[in-house]
């Protein structure tokens, strides 16, 4: 798995003179060297951790002119020799020779960065120079070249410029399509056999090679022609030279192939077409496993133009593809997205933010489109020049995650991503909110920068250790004290080549290579201490292993071609920082084939290992017989459970393994019998469990039932070009998984227990929503099914797996909202089925009341009128309508009321829509639509026939009123009015002598006052709220001391104008009263104003 992280870097090259073709040509790293191809000029670069120019070759303008730009490129296996053919069809042979000079950067000297000199060799014209051909790009083994024509034949030539003459292939015979050679050899060319001859005349005009594909490991040769279409050829083991050995087998694809790409280890092959999308073929039977391309993210081919090059990581788990018009991305075989420059507007992805206005600045890289791709030998750098330029290669940083593809998947409470010079842990305590910790390895130390890269990394199985090697030697961190452990002696860590990297307890297990003697062994240190004095044991190896793995005290190492031999660890002693224990391993037992523990529960042995092999076949192998069983093919990844955790708070004892891969997730359980493993597929089973394309499965947290992801976001910056890629964790449940297969076996007992111990994890009450939701719709599929069938009569005493569901989950206090949340999600057709398992709704209903659950009790509610008739629901609306207003909660009063002014029509018994179901939407109208258009009461029709029902909404809405005003509760007055719409016009217009008349001026001001607390902002909107409502009906009492209180002296100058007796009666009261001494400057200002106003000649 890789996962882009930190911004793009920029290596910037020579412009060269102006050449026709503003387009990188070539683009390759061999042995840490990036070679990049120019139409006039060649660049060698570093591509270690500093990225310098070790040598440059320019050629001069008469040599362009008079022989052409260069035109296609090839670097030799051994990076000793660089061919490049000219437009004009000059061949060019260079040469790379290494000085002793070494380069000093920072005031130091980086290990094995010499400059290089690059010299021409010999300059030679090809003899299909007059033909008037094209060529496609050339491949090469340490011998032999090969390029394509456009006259659809190949061309052979050595490294010594030797033109060994053309070959026609045929690519429509199938296996019987042979190399032909021209029996009339004219012009400059030369035969196969060495005499002067010429190109092959085809008869029949065929397509031109445009690009040609050479994966030796597996022998293979594809070759594309310009009509799309592809050939697979098969090639001599003893290379490109013996020509009569390369043979058609068989034609691929779909036509429109444009660029193309192999695997060897996968044994895939990669296809990108004028479409913009990428196929991959199963090279063993010519198959389509899948098509990935941006469509799914909102580009069409429109925006992003064919595919133009597809580069794939160094161990097959991955390709980068580019395309002609814009962008970049990754994706995993499985066909996840783990990376892309290319946003989607306005679509809901993490990797999507709205796109910034400014047209002057980029912000995404690679806009303007793709031209090379090459990922250096690790994998931790992409490197990508852009589409029509020359001026820079863009370096895309990349993580890589800790998983060993071939081991049995540990669970572990970290899981780590690791880059060139540093780490990324996912902190996954916490799942509710996974976080990402940087930690960059120990420089002053000088341990990266004498032994990089990052080469393994392994997390011990409490998560609090991590080991880590580079190149030579090993550290340790401590996450805990957030230290580092490194070797005192800098021979003892040079001595150290790490080949693989495990955790024993509290030991670290280093597979060290010994150069001198090319063997391998195992060392066994303490995390306490890393010197040869604290060396545990010394234990040879027979070979190099091919995988390692730890189950308990046991060590499996496996040997090629498929011998596994499995060490018993003893430790005699107690491993402390003051104490160091013996350590022996008495026997070793041999069994031919492969690796990855499980283990029986009883027994200490592991007796079972899992098979994954390169091409994602996925087996079985019993230790003791040796017997091996296929389970499944096209796996990435799995992780084994059952057996792997001591502690009681395992969740997932019950699964043997997970695995992840083509097919998404897939869950394993132990099943009893004959067949003793079962397997159930997730994306089958739950198609909401499938894992979004943007998150890549990492590990998997057995202690709190969750897969932890990553996937990829962008932060931008206005200071920089481009965004920073920042992997983001991402946490899936499957715990409602685990519960139903639980159900399904009859485990009800297990189901619960396994319930208890996740109670208090997050998610919880979403697990057991959708356990319940899942059950109840595959009830009402079976049902939908089986509806035109001959019904079964239901045995007295069954239990279906509904009732079941239901049974455990009424075990936990989330019970009542997780029923009515399922019911919510599903049609008013079935809910009768669902309550007849879950419970009578009105007792359901009665529960939450009785806990004063009232936002679940209302949720309730229309479930009621579907099934027990709109009387009872309206009754059990009134109570809980009465209840919730004694409670404050005004929002929620609100909506039952718009339920209740409606329900009589809604409900009525003799509509023609009375037959017709309830949906959930119809509940969410009434109760929780905020944009529903609320009707006040006195223009309600419902309120015009006075029902019963609706009387007594009012007297309960009126009582209330007249409670809070009684009691001066104005806040909440205001907030009663806005939540229930409650005409408070109407009411202060009857009640203006009676619950709303205030008695005393001084007593109410001051009474008034201190409810509503006017410094707070609320307070002041509700008071402004209660003086307009007042104004309107010329409530003078409740106006002046309201507008006293917002200090509203226009209002009060209204009042006063026309009545000097309020006046007086209202400056004497504030004047003579000491509380109300911080009105003094309103009553002087008031007075000013009044006093000018009678006096006109003042004016």
């Amino acid at each position: 798995m890789y996962m882009a992280y930190g911004w793009p870097q920029v290596i910037p090259l020579d412009q060269g003179s102006c050449p026709s073709t503003q387009r990188i040509i070539y683009l390759r790293i061999i042995n840490r060297l990036l070679l990049v191809v120019s139409p006039s000029h060649l660049e060698l670069w570093s591509s270690s951790q500093r990225k310098v120019r070790l040598a440059k070759y320019k050629r001069d303008a008469m040599s362009v002119e008079k022989e052409g730009e260069n035109l296609q490129a090839v670097w030799s296996p051994d990076s000793k020799l660089i061919a490049i053919l000219t437009s004009s069809f000059f061949l060019h042979i260079f040469k790379v020779h290494f000085t002793e000079k070494r380069l000093h950067v920072g005031g130091k000297q980086p290990p094995g960065l010499f400059l290089a000199n690059i010299s021409l060799l010999l300059s030679e014209q090809v003899p299909f120079a007059e033909k008037d051909l094209t060529v496609s790009n050339i491949v090469t083994d340490s011998k032999c070249m090969l390029l394509g024509l456009s006259n659809g034949s190949l061309y052979s030539m050595s490294w010594k410029a030797e033109f060994y003459g053309a070959f026609d292939l045929d690519p429509y015979q199938g296996d019987a399509g042979k190399i032909s050679h021209s029996s009339n050899p004219t012009g400059n060319g030369i035969t196969l056999a060495g005499e002067p001859g010429g190109l092959v005349s085809n008869h029949a005009r065929k397509s031109a090679i445009t690009t040609l594909e050479l994966c030796l490991p597996m022998r293979l040769l594809i070759v594309l022609y310009s009509d799309g279409q592809l050939c697979q050829c098969s090639v001599s083991k003893k290379g490109l030279k013996q020509v009569d050995f390369i043979k058609s087998e068989k034609t691929l694809g779909s036509g429109d192939a444009v660029c193309i790409s192999v695997a060897s280890d996968q044994q895939i092959l990669a296809v990108g077409n004028r479409r913009g999308a990428i196929e991959l073929y199963d090279l063993t039977n010519s198959s389509l496993i899948r098509t990935v391309s941006l469509y799914d993210w909102g580009y069409s081919v429109d925006q992003t133009g064919p595919v133009s090059c597809i580069a794939w990581t160094p161990d097959n788990s991955a390709f980068a593809v580019g395309w002609k018009l814009r962008g970049l991305a990754v994706w995993s075989v499985s066909g996840c997205r783990l990376m892309s420059t290319v946003r989607q507007i306005g679509l809901s992805s993490v990797s999507s933010p709205v796109v910034k206005s400014n047209p002057e600045c980029k912000y995404e890289p690679l806009m303007g489109g793709t031209s090379k791709l090459q990922w250096d030998e690790y994998g931790y750098r992409l490197y990508a020049t852009e589409e029509g330029s020359l001026e820079r290669i863009i370096a895309f940083s990349f993580g890589k995650c800790c998983l060993s593809r071939g081991v049995s998947g540990m669970t572990y409470v970290r899981q780590v991503i690791y880059g060139d010079d540093r780490l990324l842990v996912v902190q996954s305590e916490d799942t509710d909110e996974l976080k990402i910790l940087h930690l960059n390895l120990p420089v002053t130390v000088s341990y990266i920068s004498q032994n990089w890269p990052v080469q393994h990394v392994a997390a011990s199985k409490d998560g609090m250790y991590l080991a880590v090697a580079g190149l030579h030697g090993l550290i340790l961190y401590d996450i805990r004290l957030k230290k580092w452990r490194v070797f005192g002696d800098i021979s003892q860590e040079q001595k150290i080549q790490c080949k693989g990297l495990l955790w024993l307890g509290k030991i670290v297990v280093v597979c060290n290579y010994i150069d001198s003697s090319d063997t391998y062994e195992l060392l066994f240190y303490p995390r306490y201490h890393l010197d040869q004095s604290s060396l545990l044991c010394r234990k040879p190896l027979l070979a190099k292993p091919m995988v390692m793995d730890v189950y308990g005290d046991y060590i499996l190492v496996t040997y090629r071609p498929f011998d596994v031999h499995i060490f018993h660890v003893r430790i005699f002693g107690e491993l402390t920082p003051s104490n160091t224990p013996d350590l022996e391993i008495p026997r070793e037992s041999a069994l031919n084939n492969h690796v990855s523990s499980t283990s029986d529960v009883e027994a200490r042995e592991p007796a079972r290992c899992l098979i994954l092999r390169a091409n994602g076949e996925l087996s079985l192998l019993d230790l003791d017989d040796g017997r091996e069983r296929e389970l499944t093919d096209s796996v990435e990844l799995f992780w084994v459970t059952c057996g792997q955790s001591e502690e009681k708070t395992n969740l997932i004892e019950e699964v043997s393994w997970l695995d992840y891969g083509h097919r998404g997730m897939q869950v394993w359980y132990p099943s009893s019998g004959a067949d003793p493993f079962k397997q159930e597929d997730f994306l089958q089973l739950d198609p909401e469990l499938e894992f979004d394309r943007e998150v890549y499965p990492l590990g998997l947290l057995p202690n709190v039932g969750v897969v932890v992801g990553v996937s990829q976001r962008m932060s931008f910056s206005a200071c920089t070009e481009f965004p920073c890629f920042e992997p983001s964790p991402q946490a899936q449940t499957i715990l409602h998984c685990l519960l139903r297969h639980l159900l399904q076996r009859n485990k009800s007992e297990e189901a619960l227990r396994l319930a208890h111990l996740s109670a208090e994890k997050p998610h919880f009450s979403h697990c057991l929503e959708w356990l319940l939701f899942t059950v109840f719709d595959a009830e009402i599929s079976r049902k939908h099914l089986n509806k035109n069938q001959l019904s079964v009569p239901r045995h007295v005493g069954s239990h279906s797996l509904l009732d079941k569901t239901c049974d455990l989950i009424r075990n936990f206090p989330e019970y009542l909202d997780v029923v009515v949340s399922v019911a919510r999600k599903t049609d008013g057709r079935h809910w009768a089925d669902l309550f007849t398992a879950a419970g009578r709704s009105t007792e359901l209903f009665e529960e939450c009341f009785q806990r004063r659950w009232y936002r679940t009790a209302a949720c309730y509610i229309l479930v009621i009128a579907k099934l027990e008739g709109p009387a009872v629901s309206q009754y059990c609306a009134l109570r809980l309508l009465q209840a919730t207003l004694d409670e404050s909660l005004y929002e929620l009063a609100g909506e039952l009321v718009r339920f209740l002014l409606r329900s009589g029509k809604d409900y009525e018994p003799t509509s023609p829509d009375s037959d017709k179901p309830s949906s959930p939407r119809f509940l969410g109208y009434f109760l929780f639509r905020s944009s529903y258009k609320k009707s006040s009461l006195d223009k309600s029709t419902s309120y015009k026939e006075q029902n019963a029902h609706i009387a007594s909404v009012k007297n309960i809405l009126e009582s209330h009123a007249s409670y809070l005003m009684s009691g001066k509760e104005l806040s909440k007055l205001v907030a009663f009015v806005k939540g229930t719409q409650f005409d408070l016009v109407e009411y202060l217009q009857r009640e203006r002598y009676g619950s709303a008349r205030l008695e005393n001026f001084a007593s109410g001001l001051e009474l008034i006052g201190q409810k509503l607390q006017m410094g707070t902002l609320q307070s002041r909107l509700d008071a402004e709220f209660l003086l307009a409502h007042m104004c309107s009906v010329k409530f003078k009492e409740w106006i002046v001391v309201l507008a006293t209180l917002l200090r509203r002296s226009e209002v009060l100058f209204d009042l006063f104008e026309h009545d000097a007796r309020l006046w007086k009666a209202y400056s004497i009261t504030l004047q003579s009263h000491p509380t109300f001494a911080e009105y003094n400057d309103l009553v002087q200002a008031l007075e000013e104003r009044l006093s000018s106003s009678s006096n006109p000649e003042r004016i």
